[in-house]
């Protein structure tokens, strides 16, 4: 018999053996995977039952739960079925023993992809639904937003396999309604995070938490606040990698902190523990809630194996099996590549290669833009109409605009036609954030004044407005001033009474006047300036405003993300209007995080935003002609206002590439 302190030495040293648990590794990987080596090893299975053995020796229930599980994929990899099975279910039985709820729900799925393989759907169903009440239920119990979001990222795999699973009984039971249980699966598996911040976002969560814990709170947004602006000048000068790695761990500090009184406060708070989690929609909530007779929802689920789309009216529901999710992956970063060839910089390029290699992109984007749209829209395009499309995306498609996609199946004609020619196009992260938000604003007022607009900030000292008796600075901050956002500004503000509007340009265009209290009682607010991404830490994504006053002291003039949940617009829409104003750091199951979130929590309906870094003089045309349509004679809603203004400018010979007026994308609300 071995003692306990060997016999946990050996396991441990096993364990480095195999490399750590296989239990949620893929079953389809290549010939050099670990697992496929194991499955092939003569003394795997002897090495498997020594660390079985040296388990029950020492009382290692949690060991045994997982050794059984790996066990049970290699037979599952060598096709035995049945003592797969019967290994799956000791590890089952142990991690329910030991509460290992996680070991648990993993187990539950590989036991329905087995059973799903022997042809045992409704076996399959019923493990994998098991498997998301654990998942559900851990979900829950987490109180940091980041924190769960992160989580429910890692479990995403447990709706796929659910949604392929129902999407197979569909194929066979093809009038049982299996389709929409699909529906609603993928629907549960998204924005879940955006879905209780806007329920949250009405409760006033701090009501009712200890002062104490409140003062935590504002000294450490002082603190990220800090760090933040820090960073921005920070990396507005040329760094070494090592110094740029460097800084950012040390700016991460304060955001941890940060993000850890958040749910502290969370926890303390009695009104969100009142709150009721939003429950995400059924296939008749959707038409009932998010959908009209004009609208159609196009909903995508991408998959290693299949991917699936649904499209759905008031009235009805078709779902289409896709290409798998590496297939449509290429096939959209190739699209997105050559949509953005003009900003690719390439090192002792001349103004004739590049414009070479432009035209040459331009070109293939129409064959490649062709063959997505073929993807995407190839199922639905007949029935397509001239209907507003409601695009429910997944991944990589977060950065394409469907907009300039061509009509699917009707490029006979060799002319590149784009979907925007006969569509109004919207985005969102799930139809159950259009119902959310629709709750959440009902009753609303109607803002009392039409349009603030913040533009051409001042950035730098040496910028010719500052003061001259101050004199200039060596110092810069090579933050590049945007000309044409004065333009756009004047042209925009044109449309409207004085009283009626709020011009924010030069010195005005700072933080002090965003924060003000006032912003809040203007119908659109408009932001012309630079856009800061931070993929990693969205928190600390942000706006450029003015960095400098009248005399060229630096003040501050950075709003991020995280002071954008903390102000109050119950606007009608928020436009950025910046380079990559709508990107952000991409969590599976939640889409792109970033500035978006934080406006609409903030109250805004519907944000604009863009997907690239775009042109400052076809950016300044667009969105003149776009508050044209909805402030002029027109009075268009902002989705058609929005299609019109990209029609005006695709018809301009010199802006007809889509890079010149797709980038901008509309989401939220649709109406």
């Amino acid at each position: 018999m071995f003692q306990p302190a060997s016999a946990a030495a050996d396991v441990e040293n096993l364990d480095r053996r195999l490399a750590g648990s296989l239990i949620d590794r893929p079953l389809d990987q290549g010939p050099e995977s670990l697992f496929f080596m194991l499955a092939v090893d003569s003394c795997a299975e002897s090495v498997f039952f020594k660390i079985v053995r040296l388990s029950q020796s020492i009382g290692d229930r949690p060991g045994l739960a997982v050794t059984n599980g790996d066990i049970g994929m290699v037979h599952d990899a060598l096709g035995q079925n049945r003592r797969a099975l019967d290994y799956y279910i000791e590890s089952l039985r142990f991690s329910q023993f030991i509460e290992d709820h996680a070991v648990e729900a993993s187990t539950l799925r590989r036991i329905a992809l087995l059973e799903e393989k022997r042809g045992n759907l409704s076996k399959a169903l019923t493990s994998i639904e098991a498997a998301l009440v654990i998942v559900e239920s851990l979900r829950t119990k987490i109180t940091s937003q980041d924190l769960r979001a992160s989580y429910f990222a890692s479990v995403q795999e447990q709706f796929e396999t659910y949604i392929s699973i129902l999407m197979r009984m569909h194929r066979k039971f093809p009038t049982k309604g299996y389709d929409a249980l699909a529906l609603r699966a993928s629907e549960r598996a998204r924005a879940r995070s955006m879905l209780e911040m806007l329920a949250e976002a009405r409760a006033d969560i701090r009501q009712g938490v200890a002062p104490a814990l409140l003062a935590r709170e504002r000294l450490l947004q002082q603190k990220l606040r800090q760090a933040a602006e820090k960073q921005a000048r920070f990396f507005s000068e040329r760094r070494t990698i090592e110094q740029i790695t460097a800084f950012k761990k040390e700016a991460e500090s304060p955001l941890n902190e940060y993000q850890q009184v958040e749910a502290e406060i969370r926890l303390a708070s009695p009104r969100y523990a009142a709150l009721t989690q939003p429950v995400p929609l059924s296939l008749r909530e959707i038409q009932q809630q998010a959908l009209d007779q004009n609208t159609l929802l196009l909903e995508y689920a991408l998959g290693d194996k299949k991917s699936f789309l649904w499209a759905v009216t008031p009235s009805d529901v078709k779902s289409f099996e896709l290409p798998p999710r590496a297939g449509i992956e290429a096939a959209a970063k190739l699209v997105y590549t050559l949509l953005t060839a003009r900003n690719k910089q390439i090192k002792f390029e001349t103004a004739e290669e590049k414009s070479s290699r432009i035209k040459k992109a331009d070109k293939e984007f129409e064959t490649a833009a062709s063959q997505l749209s073929l993807m995407l829209l190839g199922p639905v395009a007949s029935g397509l109409g001239t209907k507003r499309l409601l695009i429910i995306g997944d991944g990589v498609l977060d950065y394409i605009p469907f907009a300039a996609l061509p009509i699917a199946n009707n490029q006979s004609a060799g002319k590149y036609q784009p979907l925007m020619i006969d569509h109004e196009v919207v985005s969102l992260p799930s139809a159950s954030t259009l119902a959310v938000l629709r709750r959440e604003m009902a009753g609303r007022k109607m803002a009392e004044k039409s349009l603030a607009v913040f533009a051409d900030p001042v950035f730098d000292r040496n910028d010719a407005r500052v003061n001259q008796e101050v004199g200039k600075s060596q110092v810069s901050q090579h933050i590049q001033r945007l000309p044409f956002t004065r333009l756009e500004a004047e042209a925009i503000l044109a449309l409207v009474q004085e009283t009626e509007s709020k011009k924010a340009l030069d010195f005005e265009a700072n933080r002090e006047t965003v924060l003000n209290p006032e912003l809040g009682k203007y119908r659109f607010v408009h932001f012309a300036t630079h856009g800061i991404l931070d993929s990693q830490n969205p928190e600390l994504s942000g706006l450029v405003l003015s960095l400098v006053d009248r005399d060229g002291k630096d003040i501050d003039g950075f709003l991020w993300a995280h002071e954008v949940f903390n102000l109050h617009l119950p606007v009608e829409m928020v436009v950025l209007s910046g380079c990559r104003t709508g990107l952000g750091k991409e969590i599976r199951g939640e889409g792109l995080v970033g500035l978006t979130r934080g406006f609409m929590y903030a109250g805004a309906k519907r944000v604009v935003v863009s997907l690239w870094d775009i042109s400052d003089e076809s950016s300044a045309e667009l969105m003149t002609q776009f508050y044209k349509r909805m402030l002029g004679n027109e009075r268009l809603g902002p989705v058609a206002a929005l299609r019109e203004a990209q029609l005006a400018v695709w018809k301009n010979q010199r802006w007809q590439a889509p890079y010149y007026w797709a980038a901008f994308v509309i989401q939220g609300e649709t109406n």
